[in-house]
Order: C-alpha cells, then sequence, then structure tokens
C-alpha cells in the first residue's frame, strides 16, 4: 500500500512511518451534593497531529518528488512558510493500492504549531522534522440591526458573515490542458482558491478520470463553475 502526504501542496518525498492523531474530549467531571461525580459531556476539542518526516539531502529511489528532486532546505521554507503566514492550510494523507486504487484518505484543515529540525550522524546528511499539526475549525460572526417599533426594540439577523474570505466570485466554465507536475489539488487551489475542493473538478471530469490521485500529461479537464 502506497502512502502520500502533503502539507498544503508540498508532496513530503518520504512518506512518514508513524503518524499519530490525537482526538481529545472537553467533557467535565463535577460533583453534586447526595449524587457523587457526573460526567458533562461536551463536544469533541481540536485534533492534534504529529509526525516525523525524512527530509533527504541527496536523491534516492524510494523518494518521491512531484516537481523533481530538492534538497531538504526547499522544503524547511516552505515549513517556515506555512507557520508565519497565520493561515490555515489543508493536510491530506492518500493511501492507495499498489494498482493506484484509492483505498481512502485524511483530508483536514490544519495550521502548523511547531516543527522541530533534527540531525543525526546515523542519518549522514539528511534531515529529520518532527511536525505538530492542530486541527483548524472555520468560524464566523453574525451582525444585527436594531429598529424601533412602537417602543419596542426588534432585532433581525443578516445572513452569516464569514471570518475569513468573501466567496468567489462565479465565473464562467472553462477547460485545463493537464501538463507536468499538475495535480487536482493544486488545480482545485489555483482555480477556486481551495485545495480541498478537488473533489468537485474529479467529478466533473469522470468520463476521463477513475481516480483524483491519478491524472496525466494532455488530458483536458473541465473546470465547473
Amino acid at each position: 500500500m502506497a502512502y502520500d502526504f502533503y502539507l498544503d501542496s508540498m508532496l513530503l518525498p518520504v512518506a512518514p512511518s508513524k503518524l499519530s492523531i490525537s482526538i481529545d474530549n472537553k467533557n467535565k467531571t463535577m460533583v453534586l451534593i447526595n449524587e457523587g461525580e457526573i460526567n458533562v459531556l461536551k463536544k469533541a476539542g481540536l485534533t492534534d497531529i504529529s509526525f516525523t518526516a525524512l527530509l533527504p539531502q541527496t536523491k534516492y529511489p524510494f523518494a518521491v518528488y512531484k516537481n523533481g528532486f530538492q534538497k531538504a532546505d526547499a522544503f524547511l521554507d516552505k515549513l517556515e512558510q506555512l507557520k508565519t503566514s497565520q493561515k490555515p492550510f489543508q493536510f491530506i494523507v492518500s493511501r492507495t493500492y499498489p494498482n493506484g486504487k484509492l483505498l481512502f484518505d485524511t483530508n483536514i484543515k490544519v495550521s502548523l504549531e511547531d516543527y522541530k529540525i533534527i540531525e543525526d550522524s546515523k542519518n549522514g546528511f539528511d534531515v529529520n522534522v518532527e511536525i505538530k499539526l492542530k486541527q483548524y475549525r472555520d468560524y464566523g460572526t453574525k451582525t444585527v440591526n436594531v429598529t424601533i417599533k412602537q417602543d419596542k426594540p426588534v432585532a433581525t439577523v443578516q445572513n452569516t458573515r464569514p471570518a475569513e474570505t468573501s466567496p468567489t466570485p462565479k465565473v464562467t466554465p472553462k477547460t485545463h490542458k493537464v501538463v507536468s507536475g499538475d495535480t487536482l489539488w493544486g488545480l482545485a487551489k489555483k482555480y477556486y482558491g481551495d485545495g480541498s475542493k478537488y473533489m468537485k473538478i474529479f467529478n466533473a471530469n469522470t468520463g476521463i478520470l477513475k481516480n483524483p490521485n491519478l491524472i496525466y500529461v494532455g488530458q483536458v479537464l473541465t473546470i465547473p463553475v
């Protein structure tokens, strides 16, 4: 079984051997008179994700490079950008059978909380990086208009205003000819500003695509509105 680890649009050259995902509840234990302890159930907290990635300094036959071989510093620069940008991004782990058929994937919006560079003489010039991610949940605010009718305040709630960005303007349908290095995730980010919408492109092209992880140079894909 093959694994692909994506941080935003960056594919890690070597899939980590271990992945830790911690999903903690925020339940609260209280003591009631004559009742003893009770457990107040609350919604689950944010998911914590951690793993250690190998960043080679030389090209190995088992490493995968989406845009050709790059040394470790190129990936470290991307990690620093993700940490300092103050913006969430998509974390994807894609699991496929040896024949390329998709088994299942992990797809979650996260923030990069911390990363630690580990240099060990046993690894030669290669670099290990401990990466810690935390789930990001979108949130928004509402605006309220208050009017006075017959000396009584009346509140009306307007449409929810997203906290991040306004909706992407609608565009006319277009097509895209696949070139080397293209992925559905990258195309969704290019055309919609959100890589997680890659299945929208896949669903519009099921006549020529069988696997969202496999597209080929020269294919002409419909990019739906």
